[in-house]
């Protein structure tokens, strides 16, 4: 195999799983260095033909980028489901999300009742530094009315150059009014969601993606929760679709402690393949994983739900991952929109390629076999027709369509539609309450760990909430919401938890009510026998 290489922290210029690689081979080298090729020529002078009857002959005016770039998209549907065209457009913000940070003031907003409300500072940034808080209304930029703002013009007007200043006038819960001057600087776009302790020995870390600061993110979370006396971890990987190949590679690493293969890709060309083998010197093999995967799990993830699983490293629960085994390369085109094309496969330590099937040009069926009825007891019907695979010390492990978890776990949460839209109405009932009432109560929020394991609200509270709830005339249903009343009161909880604390501790009692990851807990037991079949 070549590029056989002991993995290690590399720079920016990376393989992407969505993959980012800078070397690039001019198109037209690609198009024409190959005989059969060749007939390409004659098809560009087939489309210049209908460009021109259509530009002369249309009954109506045509936007002919409109047009080519429907003729772009066109190409790709008759490839794999992965690869892709990306308008100029788009590859902005595609660029800022892997990059791991974009320039401004630095956070979570949304606009509610015609106001820009802070949802959350993020974590460092210049908001934080200025003291913004968890329910803040921005009622004027550099002195202008953000009354009625739009989305897009608030990321015109609060991003910018890192050192610039931005002016804006803050109004407070109870009517409090101000003016701040933040200073715009480099704003990180976290991988990690959430890092804390379950319990006294039990952390968690919740990643959401593999950017460029992924192995940076998870490293430092790890020391932090052993610090605070971690003894096992469960790694949340649930909805990450993935990112950077080596950022896969690195994270994986960082729990194996042994010499051995990680992951490895194969494609058209010997140059497209790449084995990626772990440095003892970077793993920790010393308390027992969990990996937490679902069906949203895909590419990077399952790159290190894999290679955990083949190792014998840890147990992997949930449900059975997206099923990508396939690998990008990401190249720009003169026009600032690029292309993503399928260049390799990438296969686990035992040799699996977890790709489900697809038809080329087929992209509805691919997707909509995620949200079939009973998938994991289909997904279990067929597995002893999936190839079978074994792990380093002889367990049976399937190929043939995602990682197939060593537990199965469901996810069991049943809510009442009513509750449902209001969980997700865009006046944003739940962080609004909650934001108030942590204003409000400051006094009596002192300590976190007292407030998760004892504090409770009760049934005025959650009447308080409803009186809420209908004066803001949002429409709701009380029986149906009454059923629910313990999730509703615990995710009330949560945004306290959040305007006060954090957004940790806010995650932090939600899990309360994650059935996969209380039900992953149980299992320690059974990962913890890895940690001797690794020695």
């Amino acid at each position: 195999m070549n590029n056989k290489k002991k993995f290690q922290r590399l720079p920016f210029t990376m393989t992407f799983i969505t993959v980012l690689l800078l070397a690039l081979i001019p198109l037209s080298q690609i198009l024409y260095s190959k005989n059969p090729y060749s007939a390409i020529e004659d098809k560009f002078k087939i489309m210049n033909q209908i460009l021109y009857y259509i530009n002369q002959l249309y009954f109506e005016d045509v936007d002919m980028d409109e047009l080519m770039e429907g003729a772009f998209h066109g190409i790709f549907e008759k490839l794999d489901p992965h690869s892709t065209y990306i308008a100029a457009k788009q590859q902005e913000e595609i660029d800022e999300l892997f990059r791991g940070s974009f320039q401004g003031i630095g956070i979570e907003f949304d606009i509610l009742n015609g106001y820009i409300t802070v949802i959350s500072p993020v974590a460092d940034s210049p908001s934080e530094r200025g003291g913004l808080m968890p329910g803040d209304q921005i009622i004027a930029i550099n002195g202008e009315d953000a009354y009625e703002i739009t989305k897009k013009d608030v990321f015109k007007k609060l991003r910018g150059p890192k050192g610039t200043r931005v002016d804006i006038t803050i109004r407070r819960f109870g009517g409090e009014q101000f003016d701040v001057t933040i200073i715009r600087d480099d704003i990180p776009i976290y991988s990690v969601r959430a890092s804390l302790m379950l319990d006294l020995e039990t952390g968690y870390i919740w990643l959401t993606r593999f950017s460029a600061t992924t192995d940076e993110e998870v490293s430092a979370a790890l020391n932090q929760l052993e610090n605070r006396g971690m003894k096992k971890l469960i790694l949340d990987l649930r909805n990450n679709s993935g990112g950077f190949l080596e950022q896969a590679a690195a994270i994986s690493n960082l729990f194996i402690a042994r010499e051995d293969t990680l992951v490895f890709t194969k494609g058209k060309s010997k140059k497209m393949e790449q084995v990626f083998i772990s440095d003892p010197t970077k793993g920790r093999e010393d308390f027992p994983l969990i990996v937490l995967i679902n069906r949203g799990s895909a590419s990077a993830s399952e790159i290190v739900a894999g290679s955990i699983q083949d190792l014998d490293r840890g147990l992997v629960v949930g449900e059975t991952s997206f099923g990508k085994g396939l690998v990008q390369r990401q190249l720009p085109l003169n026009d600032g929109s690029a292309i993503r094309v399928t260049i390799a496969r990438y296969y686990t330590p035992s040799g699996r390629l977890i790709q489900r099937p697809y038809e080329n040009g087929d992209t509805r069926n691919y997707y909509k076999d995620l949200y079939i009825k009973n998938r994991e007891s289909v997904l279990d019907s067929l597995k002893q027709l999936k190839p079978k695979y074994k792990t380093r010390s002889g367990r049976i492990v399937y190929g043939g369509g995602g990682i197939t978890p060593d537990q199965h776990i469901t996810w069991d949460l049943n809510l009442q539609k009513n509750t449902q839209r209001l969980l997700t109405h865009t006046m944003r009932p739940f962080f609004n309450w909650g934001s108030n009432y942590a204003s409000n109560h400051r006094d009596e929020l002192d300590n976190y760990e007292s407030f998760k394991t004892d504090w409770v609200l009760d049934d005025s509270d959650f009447q308080m909430f409803l009186d809420y709830v209908s004066s803001e005339t949002i429409e709701l249903n009380q029986e149906e919401l009454e059923l629910d009343k313990d999730y509703i009161l615990n995710m009330l909880k949560s945004e306290i938890a959040s305007a006060h604390w954090g957004k940790d501790e806010a995650i932090g009692i939600r899990l309360n009510y994650d059935s996969q990851v209380m039900d992953a807990i149980k299992y320690f037991n059974e990962a913890a026998g890895f940690i001797n079949n690794s020695q």
